[in-house]
């Protein structure tokens, strides 16, 4: 699970319920009529917007949020690496073995490509098509999201103008001015919300979680490539370190030093 995502969730959602708290009633804050008019809007202007394969879809998309990859492109690299040394020694072929033990399928269809002898072009090529897909399929995901996060405001708008005017039409009851006021308000707080607090954020971090699944891509295609065209293994990591930032590949040195120690002392 994500940590930052829970701690973000639970714990804002924690502050919030503790100032309304201490600054008067909860029952305060909770208004049905106002509920349907942001919920149900917001749903209602969405499926109008998308498709509904995939607004139901959006509940896959969902967990992203949530569950952290655990894929590292440190590993990876040193996959990559691997492979270009067994390439190297033994030739192509001799992939095909290894390949069918990779448990990514982006990487296994890569590699075998290359062990079916395609063409180098035809290789990037597919690898490129597939990934540019994957970042569209992403960037569905994303933009419903974002688009929940635009509607929120504009219904507690909208569903405070329904209060305003249904509170004027009671203007000969001063008494039911404060209470009406107060209601047409809420559907503001319910937008401002949804949108700030629920449907911007999550829509920023499947943003995240597709930047990191594409640098994963991309780091591996390029390193398909480099092991097709025969490259010295350890040039192909050093030209894979350069997708890593600065202090990544101060530490992807720092384990390697560690590993070559211990491997030392085995011996």
């Amino acid at each position: 699970m994500d940590r930052a995502t829970l701690i973000g969730l639970f714990g804002g959602m924690g502050l919030f319920l503790w100032a309304i708290y201490m600054g008067g009633d909860l029952n305060a804050f909770i208004d049905i009529p106002s509920m349907l008019i942001v919920f149900g809007g917001v749903i209602a202007s969405t499926l109008i917007n998308f498709p509904l394969s995939k607004f139901i879809g959006v509940l896959k998309v969902l967990k992203n949020v949530f569950v952290e990859k655990t894929d590292d492109p440190e590993e990876i690299i040193k996959t990559i690496v691997r492979l270009a040394d067994i390439a190297r020694r033994e030739g192509l072929l001799a992939l095909e073995e290894t390949a069918e033990n990779l448990e990514d399928d982006f990487m296994k269809r890569g590699v075998m490509l290359v062990v079916d002898g395609t063409d180098p072009d035809l290789v990037k090529n597919i690898l490129e098509t597939e990934l540019a897909f994957l970042e569209e399929r992403h960037k569905e995901g994303q933009s419903i999201f974002e688009t929940m996060g635009s509607l929120a405001p504009s219904y507690g708008l909208l569903g405070t103008i329904i209060g305003l005017i249904q509170m004027l039409g009671k203007l000969d009851d001063p008494s039911s001015v404060g209470p009406g006021m107060a209601t047409a308000l809420i559907t503001t707080f319910y937008g401002a919300i949804l949108a700030y607090f629920i449907f911007n954020p999550i829509a920023g971090k499947l943003k995240i979680r597709s930047r990191q699944e594409i640098l994963l891509k991309e780091i591996m295609i390029e390193g398909i490539l480099s092991i097709q065209a025969g490259e010295n293994p350890r040039i192909i990591e050093e030209k894979l370190k350069a997708f890593l930032a600065p202090g990544n590949r101060k530490s992807f040195k720092e384990k390697e030093s560690a590993e070559s120690g211990d491997n030392l002392a085995w011996r």
